[in-house]
């Protein structure tokens, strides 16, 4: 998660708290999903960004976990050619193991 990014996410917790926001992860490797879900939960594991030593306790989905709960037709036009080329279920274990 590039450093812009983790200061956006920072700053939003700290003006509405972490009990109601999630963040939506939509990146098309399992490592690299796995890494920002680390990042906004339990700081930046690469101790090079606003939230090296930070943990928001943020909890992170991927937007293939969410799918149920977007509009069927832009899920359709945007997300769903993705799931023919990509492994989903590594991704999502992978964003899991940082919710438990």
């Amino acid at each position: 998660m590039d450093l812009e990014n983790q200061a956006r996410i920072k700053e939003l917790t700290e003006k509405y708290g972490k009990d109601d926001l999630i963040v939506v992860l939509g990146g098309a490797e399992a490592e690299a999903s796995g890494l920002a879900a680390e990042t906004v939960s339990t700081g930046d594991p690469t101790f090079a960004g606003p939230l090296s030593g930070v943990s928001l306790g943020l909890k992170a989905y991927h937007v293939f976990e969410l799918k149920d709960q977007v509009n069927a037709d832009v899920y359709d036009e945007q997300i769903s050619m993705m799931e023919m080329v990509l492994d989903i279920d590594e991704i999502v274990n992978e964003v899991k193991t940082y919710r438990k």
